[in-house]
């Protein structure tokens, strides 16, 4: 492994991560916070503006870069800018703990939206913004980011795209790189700018508006009330939103077609189809069943329905309705929506769409081959051939996914605040998936996640970015023969 180019790139990027933190200082300010606010904003900037001193002034002679450093260097980057950037949140008193500080900015970086919060109201100006805007920077990616403002892209660029970047494949809009990320990001932003327009039309507050607006661009979900969406009683602002957490959880490559007068490239793309129809069917099974129960108007489960879905499934975590107290039919349609997620490419988790897809169709064709074994059945997706090779990568991959569910399943079992294996289940669903909010009294919408451990918080915050970097970067960063030198 080449350590001095990763140490020199990741020097570069802690640069970029001292400018994103005078953003919070600027507001700490603004508001007139206390001193202790501002410097604990004034900490974190110079420890990031120290590491990139350290590493990211001279560029080393050795530059080559591989698969191996992305994965490494964006697993180090997204455990370290979590530290660093809730190092305030511990320093201004907010928090009680360091743990719970790294829990709540990987939580906003990963765009999970689980909190440790008892009480958002009570934070102050700068830490809302903050929390909010970590799901802005980390919904597309903080390296993306950081690619975005390098004028000229080097070979390693790629490596560092193809380790962030969510989705099971990776695909450049232009031939430059950096172009792509100027282009994705320039989508992005000019998304989120239109949101914020519609949210302040109805009536919201501009500083609420922002926040809640970074919140959906990323699919994140921290709000700055503690009734999240449910606080503005608002049919307007909840169907803009809801409409805003679908817009965000398709794959952005697709605007730009769109944007490029290539509609149809939008229309007939494969994943997004199956999404629509995802959506539909889960819509139609969820808003059935509520109806069913009768729990309130046929106009507000309607509306309750395709707001939480559209949370749901986009890995969002907004909330207008406490789901923990739906029937049990709409509780496991929402857990299939955590696990199913967005689209690639997109700033939603869950295992993706496309993932879905693949898996469905394969099942498809060993039944087809176990009744007609002499038969040869292709199997395409969106017009491409998937070869042997493309389809161990998947079974590969689900079977890490399923293991390390598992595996934090049976460490948050042991954790005394588990009441019910629905608490468990909808605990590890929710945070490695990166949605937020669970099922059941302790992790629902009306709860939080402070009452756990700090080694469960602290696992749980190592499963959020590994389901963030889709497993790989995180395990491969634990791995010893990954440190030894080429």
């Amino acid at each position: 492994m080449n350590h001095s180019i990763t140490r020199y790139i990741m020097g570069r990027v802690y640069g970029v991560f001292a400018m994103l933190l005078s953003l919070p200082l600027f507001i700490s300010f603004l508001y007139q916070e206390s001193g202790r606010h501002q410097l604990a904003w004034l900490i974190a900037i110079l420890l990031s503006l120290v590491l990139f001193f350290l590493f990211g002034r001279k560029q080393p002679s050795d530059a080559e870069f591989y698969a191996r450093e992305g994965l490494v260097m964006c697993a180090l980057l997204w455990l370290t800018l979590s530290l660093i950037g809730g190092l305030p949140l511990y320093l201004t008193g907010e928090f009680p703990s360091v743990i719970d500080a790294f829990f709540e900015i990987a939580s906003g970086l990963t765009t999970t939206g689980a909190s440790v919060s008892l009480n958002v109201e009570l934070l102050s100006h700068s830490v809302l913004f903050w929390r909010s805007f970590t799901h802005f920077i980390g919904g597309m990616g903080v390296l993306v980011f950081v690619l975005a403002l390098t004028p000229h892209a080097s070979s390693s660029s790629v490596q560092i795209a193809k380790a962030e970047m969510p989705g099971p494949a990776f695909g450049k809009l232009v031939a430059k790189l950096s172009d792509t990320a100027r282009i994705l990001y320039g989508i992005y932003l000019s998304l989120t700018v239109i949101l914020i327009v519609f949210l302040l039309l109805g009536n919201m507050p501009l500083f609420d508006a922002i926040c809640h607006a970074f919140g959906t661009a990323g699919t994140g979900g921290f709000s700055v009330k503690a009734a999240s969406i449910g606080y503005y009683h608002s049919a307007y602002i909840e169907w803009v939103l809801a409409i805003g957490m679908l817009v965000f959880t398709v794959n952005m490559n697709l605007y730009y077609f769109v944007l490029v007068g290539h509609v149809k490239k939008m229309v007939n793309n494969e994943e997004f189809r199956w999404f629509l129809g995802i959506f539909g069917a889960l819509f139609a099974a969820l808003t059935l069943c509520q109806l069913r129960a009768g729990l309130t108007s046929s106009s507000t489960t309607v509306r309750d329905s395709f707001f939480s879905l559209a949370s749901i499934l986009s890995t969002t975590g907004y909330c207008t309705a406490d789901f923990a107290r739906w029937p049990l039919f709409s509780q496991v349609i929402l857990l299939i929506a955590m696990v199913v997620g967005g689209c690639g490419g997109s700033t939603a988790g869950g295992f993706k769409v496309s993932r879905i897809a693949i898996s469905i169709k394969s099942a498809f064709r060993t039944l087809t081959q176990t009744r007609h074994p002499r038969r040869v059945v292709p199997l395409h997706f969106d017009g491409e051939a998937m070869d042997g090779s493309s389809l161990r990568k998947l079974y590969g991959y689900l079977a890490v996914y399923l293991l390390c569910i598992l595996v934090l399943l049976l460490i948050v079992c042991l954790d005394p605040l588990t009441d019910t294996l629905e608490t468990a289940v909808s605990t590890v669903f929710a945070t490695f998936n990166n949605v937020g909010p669970g099922l059941g009294k302790v992790v629902g919408p009306t709860g939080n996640y402070a009452g756990y451990r700090a080694f469960t918080k602290f696992i749980l915050t190592v499963g959020m970015i590994a389901g963030r970097l889709e497993i790989w970067p995180v395990l491969i960063l634990f791995a010893p023969r990954t440190w030894k030198k080429h």
